[in-house]
């Protein structure tokens, strides 16, 4: 079992590779950090409400200009170096440079050209757990290339550039949520935010004054199918809310009506989810607002099980860490992130997230899963300078 507590990246290990890459010290350090979803699973896409906090996982960046178009750029992690120029942003780009390169083309297409830079960066948060590494790092970079060229974009349009180069460039089809926490999220806080109007609130999440805190535990479960079921999905929503005459199934107005004009049982319920769901973001926000954590267990576990049974997006895994975290005395746990596979969080005492993530990985060894991995998620700060 791998214990991942939060390391931010070495700044001064950053700006010595920076140095000994580019001859000069860098103009600056930037960071933007990972996050994890508390709760509000599939309703980005259908208008709803979710609650994300940024993690002390993050991305970061030591940068300077360059007198060219040119951006090269340096990952420590792996020691790789990549090189483009303005003639290579071309949407559809290959390879892990594309999320550097679809913030230059976003920013360009929206009319702020900026200028060749070297970028030397590090990260550490985890990748393929569904803790929005690839935002990170598109809102890092942003953060870089605004500052080098002192660009006036305010923090809800640079997530929304962000996402547009993981939408446009990339291709990934994501909703706004990974770059709105991984720009907007504010120390201590959880982010509840509407997907439709892009409405925010800086709801307080001060669990260690509750003395609870919050297991994060990477099953480390390939993802399978995630595209083509992501896709059957969405596409189950947006035909339902086509059928009950709404816009998107934000709007339902009551759902044993809507399901009684459903005939079909699956879509039944991917709807249920959906609403149900709205409604413990909903629920979440205003326990957090009260200060009632310990409140937030109930609506974990509600979360959990609707995904397992009516939006069908766990896998046994995934359902085995949350059953044996509950046995091993969580109050509340659930999977985050998209779904097969990724991460599951529990809400359980202080000082108790080693106890419980060693129970589960005993269960994994004992049904022949891999180890997993875990980390007690605190609730950090966006992206911003550091030097």
């Amino acid at each position: 079992m791998d214990s991942q507590p939060a390391a931010p990246a070495d700044v001064d290990v950053l700006t010595r590779a920076y140095t000994d890459l580019v001859g000069r010290a860098p103009a600056g350090v930037w960071a933007a950090p990972g996050r994890v979803n508390l709760i509000g699973e599939h309703t980005d896409y259908n208008d709803g409400f979710v609650m994300p906090f940024a993690l002390p996982q993050r991305v970061t960046v030591a940068a300077g200009r360059r007198d060219d178009d040119t951006w090269r750029v340096r990952s420590l992690n792996g020691n790789l170096t990549e090189t483009f120029d303005r003639a290579d942003l071309v949407p559809g780009m290959d390879g892990w440079q594309a999320y550097v390169a679809g913030v230059v083309w976003a920013l360009d297409e929206a009319g702020h050209r900026v200028g060749g830079a070297d970028l030397v960066l590090t990260s550490d948060v985890p990748i393929g757990a569904g803790l929005s590494s690839s935002a990170a790092l598109e809102c890092a970079t942003l953060a870089v290339l605004a500052d080098l060229d002192d660009l006036v974009i305010e923090p809800m349009e640079r997530a929304k550039l962000a996402r547009r180069a993981e939408n446009a460039f990339v291709g990934a089809p994501t909703g706004q949520m990974d770059q709105a926490a991984s720009t907007l999220c504010e120390a201590g806080n959880a982010l509840f935010f509407d997907c439709r109007s892009f409405d925010v609130e800086q709801v307080p999440l001060d669990l260690a004054g509750a003395g609870l805190e919050l297991l994060v535990l990477d099953t480390r479960t390939p993802h399978a199918l995630v595209d083509s079921e992501y896709a059957a999905r969405r596409q189950s929503c947006e035909d339902a809310a086509a059928i009950l005459g709404v816009s998107a199934l934000r709007d339902v107005p009551d759902l044993e009506s809507a399901l009684a004009q459903l005939d079909d049982e699956v879509m039944r319920r991917r709807v249920r989810h959906v609403v149900t769901e709205n409604q413990r973001v909903l629920d979440a926000a205003e326990r957090l607002r009260a200060q009632d954590y310990r409140g937030l267990a109930p609506l974990l576990d509600a979360s959990h099980a609707s995904m397992r049974d009516d939006f069908e997006i766990t896998v046994p895994t995934v359902d085995l860490a949350v059953r044996v975290a509950t046995e091993a005395g969580a109050h509340g746990a659930r999977m985050t992130g998209g779904g097969f596979g990724g991460c599951i969080i529990a809400l359980v005492d202080q000082g108790r997230s080693d106890a419980v993530a060693l129970a589960i990985a005993e269960a994994f060894e004992a049904s022949g899963y891999g180890p997993p991995a875990h980390f007690v998620g605190v609730p950090s700060a966006g992206a911003r300078r550091l030097r």
